[in-house]
């Protein structure tokens, strides 16, 4: 009597995928590869940039050059508007070109002292429950990371020091190397922009006072430069000043936005007996009651982790080590300063984070 054959069989199933496939497959669905049209903010970025120039030629030859006989101020003027935009187009080259952030890369120094040490030896030299605690370990990467270090979704790895991802800027991270050059391409647009507003207004001035020594088509180029150089003012001065208060205050924009980033930072939490409603260590998010949410957001206006006064604030990212490095910083911004991972911490931010892990615990206490 033969055996009937099962409906399944094990034979007949898949095997079961590996672990690196498994890891494989999530950071290919995490970074997906740059299409063309992510490209086209950034064409629009580089046609802003651009599109004033014919209209400032034609202003500064018929105003400055033929019409008042100023060949210094013309010279003044063609000098200063190119030479900003010449640095607006470095700063704008290097953070394309420049990794924000790499976390797998080393110093020299640490090179030299490390010596032929392996990225093996390097985990097994560190404890591992505190390697593995979270934020100190991106899951994604499978890699640690090291304190301000961020895993972006759309780039599919960390970014020392991440500051954000623009997409108007080639769909790139901005990170630990590239910071200091978005603030220089900030700072030149909005440089730029104040002066073409600055001498086209005096020539729209005097094209209205003395309507009949100047011709027909000038005047026009100058309200239409006067006009995007106000407006490009408004756009973007008020996101350099924002700026400008995060590298004051030692904060990255996702940090500055994301108050609850400072979960990762807590202490252990305080036990209370009979405390029936328990958080993980560090807690969660999603763990935290409307109180405590609320006590987290508040906590987050003045615990500042790496405020170290406005002047280190500040020496950290336009600050340099070399001889000579104030050249670079001028001429394209440059990276930060450091290597990326060791950052000097608020002396009171321990004090404030322990207050707010046993604040946690309190709020809901006698709810």
């Amino acid at each position: 009597m033969s055996r009937e054959r099962p409906l399944i069989s094990l034979a007949d199933l898949p095997p079961p995928p590996s672990y690196a496939a498994a890891h494989d497959e999530e950071e290919e669905k995490d970074a997906p590869p740059k299409r063309w049209y992510h490209y086209l903010p950034l064409l629009v970025v580089v046609a802003v940039m651009v599109a004033p120039h014919p209209s400032l030629l034609i202003v500064l030859v018929n105003y400055h050059l033929r019409l008042l006989q100023a060949p210094g101020w013309f010279a003044v003027h063609l000098v200063v508007t190119y030479s900003i935009t010449f640095l607006m187009f470095s700063s704008l080259i290097v953070i394309l070109a420049r990794d924000p952030g790499p976390v797998g890369s080393k110093t020299i120094s640490e090179e030299e002292e490390d010596g032929d040490m392996d990225i093996t030896q390097a985990l097994l030299a560190e404890d591992e429950e505190d390697a593995m605690s979270p934020g100190k370990w991106c899951r994604k990467c499978w890699a640690p990371k090291p304190p301000r270090t961020h895993h972006c979704s759309v780039c599919g790895k960390c970014i020392l020091k991440m500051d954000h991802h623009c997409a108007w800027l080639g769909n790139v991270c901005l990170g630990h190397r590239t910071y200091t050059s978005f603030l220089h391409l900030l700072s030149c647009i909005v440089g730029l922009s104040a002066y073409i507003a600055v001498i086209n207004v005096r020539a729209v001035y005097f094209a209205f006072t003395n309507p009949l020594v100047i011709d027909e088509t000038t005047p026009v180029h100058s309200m239409m430069l006067s006009f995007a150089g106000i407006v490009m003012m408004m756009v973007i001065g008020p996101f350099l000043l924002y700026h400008c208060y995060l590298v004051t205050t030692n904060q990255t924009t996702l940090e500055s936005l994301s108050p609850f980033l400072l979960l990762r930072q807590l202490p252990p939490l305080p036990d209370h007996p009979g405390d029936g409603r328990k958080l993980s260590n560090p807690p969660l998010e999603h763990e935290l009651s409307y109180n405590q949410r609320r006590l987290v957001r508040d906590a987050h206006g003045h615990i500042r982790q790496y405020d170290i006064g406005w002047r280190g604030n500040w020496s950290q990212i336009v600050g340099w080590d070399k001889p000579w490095g104030w050249v670079s910083r001028i001429l394209v911004g440059g990276g930060g300063k450091g290597d990326g991972r060791i950052f000097p911490r608020n002396p009171r931010a321990d004090e404030l984070l322990a207050r707010l892990a046993s604040d946690l615990v309190d709020v809901d206490k006698d709810r």
